[in-house]
């Protein structure tokens, strides 16, 4: 048999929360029934043991109260007989005092427990009788007084030891009363301490319940809005969780549509323009050459402007290629040993005329270094930084290349000496298409080249960043493995996929 599977997140806080809830209104009802009859034994030990108390007080006072009468009569009665009339009135004294006596010691009986203080009460009850039936006999003549003072004697005995019966029964009352209240507190103690791994179980059951299908939402929503596509969105709840889950991996559907359909019109696009554009530069090249002719100063002027657009637009191209590439999963990493000072000596003779024209002055300081890595992906790193660096540096001004080990990392570093990148954009540039406000006399690009230095370099392990301080424009800094482990790889397909 199988319980019964909540279907909605409502009813299921609410099983959670009874659960939770009801052991401890058990617990409360429970300590609250003992601590109410806790109370109401303390209340009658309290009204006994003053009732008891008064009792005995009177037990004594009336005591003596007969034995002063007794005294009395003997006063009256030793010189000479009294007269019958007063000799009446004083035996009829003596035994009402006797009668109310005799009604305290039957309510004191009721009030005594223990065996031990009802014995004693007893013994002083018969004593007292046996005195008033010698008093009962004194009609005429006198009594044994000897006998009497006797009686009243052992009576005085047995008042105290009454008394010491009856602190006796209220002290045992007391430490039993001390007893069960100790006894209700460890129940009370044990029993809250019991509803722990209850209520530890119950939020277990909640937490599996509803916390991680929460969680799992909570990461499929984070995942969406950085771009992860392709892990599909799959969670088991509650059914209006699972309802919102279907609705987010329509949304992953949707959105993985629309990313294709954007990489596929930018691989097409790409492909479109690279045919005319290699026409482009191979007649750019051919003029350049000479092959219909020498040119003139002017004309060749405006050749080179039109071979270093070419290639200008060629490198826009080859980024958009790549993102898209990389985007689709179609691409690794293709790790290969090389080294650095020829890759970054072909970069810049490629950006040659562009420096030239721009009058831009490069201080380049490059290790002799052989690094392990996809030649491609870090010549396309480097190039969109230099060419970033070109267009926001301002003419005459100094573009920095800085490549060096640093313990088991590469460090390369370019900086421009144009107006930077404001604090607020910094973490927008690395996104794909973003072009921030471009300065006065700047064209926007397209917003591609720095996010595919990011993918390219977090593919290999490292990591880009904007520091400051050190020369007045856009600085950026990449720290990434020499020779990356043999996970590198995996992991750029892992990120891919």
């Amino acid at each position: 048999m199988t319980l019964p599977r909540l279907r909605s997140l409502s009813a299921l806080v609410l099983l959670g929360a009874a659960i939770m809830a009801l052991p401890l209104i058990a617990a409360l009802v429970v300590a609250g029934v003992q601590m109410r009859q806790l109370s109401t034994d303390s209340e009658r030990i309290v009204a006994d043991g003053v009732t008891a108390a008064r009792l005995t007080q009177e037990l004594f006072a009336g005591s003596a109260e007969l034995q002063r009468r007794a005294q009395v009569f003997k006063a009256f009665n030793e010189p000479k007989m009294a007269a019958p009339e007063r000799q009446q009135q004083l035996i009829e004294g003596y035994l009402q005092q006797d009668s109310l006596l005799s009604d305290v010691e039957r309510r004191l009986a009721r009030q005594l427990q223990l065996p031990q203080a009802r014995a004693a009460l007893r013994q002083l009850t018969a004593l007292r009788e046996h005195a008033s039936d010698q008093m009962r006999a004194a009609r005429g003549t006198l009594p044994d007084w000897n006998a009497l003072l006797g009686d009243f004697e052992r009576m005085q005995a047995a008042k105290d030891q009454v008394s010491s019966r009856v602190n006796a029964q209220i002290d045992a009352e007391t430490a039993a009363l001390r007893t069960r209240s100790q006894h209700v507190q460890q129940l009370i103690f044990w029993g809250f301490l019991l509803l722990l791994p209850l209520t530890a179980g119950a939020t277990l059951l909640f937490s599996m319940r509803v916390v991680r299908p929460l969680r799992q939402i909570d990461r499929a929503i984070s995942e969406l809005g950085s771009g992860a596509l392709h892990r599909q969105i799959q969670v088991r709840g509650p059914a209006d969780i699972e309802k919102l889950a279907r609705q987010l991996e329509w949304l992953r559907l949707r959105l993985l549509e629309l990313a294709q359909e954007r990489n596929r019109f930018l691989r097409h696009m790409s492909h479109e323009l690279k045919t005319p554009l290699a026409n482009i530069r191979e007649g750019t090249e051919l003029l350049m050459d000479g092959a219909v002719g020498e040119l003139a100063t002017g004309q060749r002027e405006v050749t080179g402007i039109l071979r270093e657009n070419g290639l200008r637009l060629q490198r826009m191209i080859e980024n958009l290629l790549s993102f898209s590439a990389w985007q689709t999963s179609s691409v690794g990493l293709e790790i290969s040993e090389f080294r650095m000072r020829p890759l970054v000596k072909q970069i810049i003779e490629n950006q040659q005329l562009t420096l030239l024209s721009q009058r831009v002055r490069l201080d380049v300081h490059v290790d002799d270094l052989t690094v392990r890595a996809d030649r491609g992906k870090l010549r396309l790193i480097l190039e969109n930084l230099l060419s970033n660096a070109i267009k926001y540096t301002p003419r005459s001004g100094t573009i920095h290349v800085r490549a060096s080990a640093d313990g088991g990392s590469l460090l390369l570093e370019v900086a421009d000496s144009g107006p930077g990148i404001p604090p607020d954009e910094r973490q927008q540039v690395f996104e794909a298409f973003y072009t921030g406000k471009a300065p006065a006399g700047h064209i926007k690009g397209t917003g591609i080249g720095l996010s595919v230095v990011m993918e390219f370099v977090n593919a290999h392990g490292g990591r880009i960043e904007i520091v400051d301080g050190q020369w007045p424009g856009a600085h950026f800094r990449i720290r990434m493995p020499l020779a990356p482990a043999a996970t590198a790889a995996g992991r750029s397909q892992a990120h891919a996929a």
